[in-house]
Parts: C-alpha cells; structure tokens; sequence
C-alpha cells in the first residue's frame, strides 16, 4: 500500500503528520503521546515536517502548538520536493555521464579482428541501432530486404531517428536501397526525409536495383551484415557485425560503383 514513507518520510515523521491530522492543533507532548513518538524525538520530528511545509506552528502560545497542513497540500509539496529531488539526481547523472565519456573515448582504439552476431528480429533491431550510435565519422547503408510488414514502420522509424542523431554528431551518411523498399517506407519516414533529412548536406540517398543484400558499412572499418531467413522470404533472421578494416575496404570497394550508378531518390 502506498505510504507516506514512499515520497520521503521517515516512520516518525509519518506518524506525527497522521495523528496531527487526528488531533487538530496540539502540543509536542500531547502529540508524542498520540503518536507514539518518543518524547526525546518528537521535537527534531516536528522540525523536519515543518522544514517539509507539513505543519504549521503556533510560537505565540506556550507551550508552543503545531497543526497539520490539509493533506492535499502536504501531498504536493512532497511531490514537488520529489520531483526536484529527481532532476537534481538526472542532473548530475548527465554530468557524471559527460565526465566518463570524455575519459572513457580517451582511450586508445582497439584495432583487433571481432566479430560478434544477433538472432531475431528485436536483437537484430537493437544491434543495429547500437552500431550506428557508435559512428564516428561516416555511415553506409545498403538495403534491399524489406523488413517484415508488422515491424516496417516501428524499425524504420527507430532507424531515421538513429541517422539524425549521427548527423548532429558530424557523421555523414550515404544510404543506397532498392526501389521495392522505398515504397514499403512509412508516411512517418517520408515526412522525416522530406523535412529533416533532404536538405542536410551530409546525406545522400540513391536507388538502385543492382543490390540483393542488406548492410552497413560503420567508419570504413565495421561491417554489420544482415542476415535473411531462409524459410522466409524478405524476413531478417539475424545480423553479424564484424570489425575488420581490410574486410570493410573490400565491402567499400564494391560499393562505390554501384553507388556512382544509382539514381537519386526521388520519395
């Protein structure tokens, strides 16, 4: 059951706002009795609800009296506390962020061979946007194997948004597909295109249907290869990523002309 312990409140605290509700405008010691907080407490609980804006007190009377704020203002108040208390908590967690990817991008590349692979159409979907978040400096995309129809819009959707955020990051991108999948794109991604990406200088999209296969080509030295189902046509099985410069030079060698030879997109 939800408590007042949940939005900050310690056990004491809870309890003296609760019988203070009960009581109407009473004494520390007649609500140390009421509530069952020890006398030796009662004063460093009442000011720290009242440091809440819980409570109320009364200093012209002796002894001095204290009564409780309506509850649905107390309730507010340790909301709003609440919710500055989270964006004080994000605030610094972006800083903290900030500070480890300065120190960690710091580090030397590892230039070694690895190759890594995902099976299904949600692991595939994530893998993909996990490398194309990783960019640094230049994006191909071939695709010629449409996505399968219930997942069309969602990926594609996640994809264009994944592309403008490399764009703002300084990576240009080329994207080379075929006709068929252009026209099985979403009314969402053709808007985006339209207004957002067509008249960003760093990309380019052109159609061709001289390409059977669908992959990405990451900073010339990364590869993420989409694998098709065999059992079903145009579904993606899985992906392989492979980080391999010599690999990726070959990919980008067959690439270029292809590219050279294809068409303007016209969405």
């Amino acid at each position: 059951m939800a408590s007042l312990r949940d939005l900050g409140l310690s056990e004491y605290e809870a309890r003296a706002y609760r019988s203070l509700l009960q009581t109407g405008p009473t004494t520390a010691k007649e609500l140390s009795r009421a509530s069952d907080v020890p006398m030796g407490r009662i004063y460093d609980v009442l000011n720290s609800i009242e440091q809440y804006n819980l409570v109320r007190s009364q200093t012209a009377s002796r002894p001095k009296k204290y009564v409780a704020v309506e509850p649905a203002t107390a309730l507010d108040r340790l909301l709003e506390d609440k919710k500055r208390e989270l964006e004080e908590k994000a605030d610094q967690y972006e800083s903290i962020v900030d500070d480890l990817s300065s120190e960690l991008d710091a580090a030397e590349p590892v230039e070694d061979q690895f190759w890594t692979a995902a099976v299904g159409p949600e692991e595939t979907t994530d893998l993909l946007l996990e490398r194309l978040a990783a960019a640094d400096d230049r994006i191909v995309m071939v695709a010629a194997d449409p996505v399968p129809e219930r997942d069309i819009q969602a990926v594609s959707e996640d994809v264009t948004a994944e592309l403008e955020d490399a764009l703002d990051r300084g990576v240009s991108i080329d994207v080379l597909m075929t006709r068929h999948l252009v026209s099985s794109l979403s009314e969402k991604v053709g808007e985006r295109y339209r207004g957002v990406l067509q008249n960003r200088a760093d990309f380019d999209v052109r159609t061709t249907d001289d390409v059977t296969g669908s992959f990405n080509l990451i900073d010339d030295i990364e590869v993420c290869i989409q694998v098709p189902n065999p059992l079903s046509s145009g579904d993606a099985f899985g992906m392989i990523d492979l980080k391999d410069p010599e690999f990726a030079a070959n990919v980008r060698e067959e690439f270029v002309p292809r590219w050279e030879n294809a068409e303007s997109l016209q969405f």
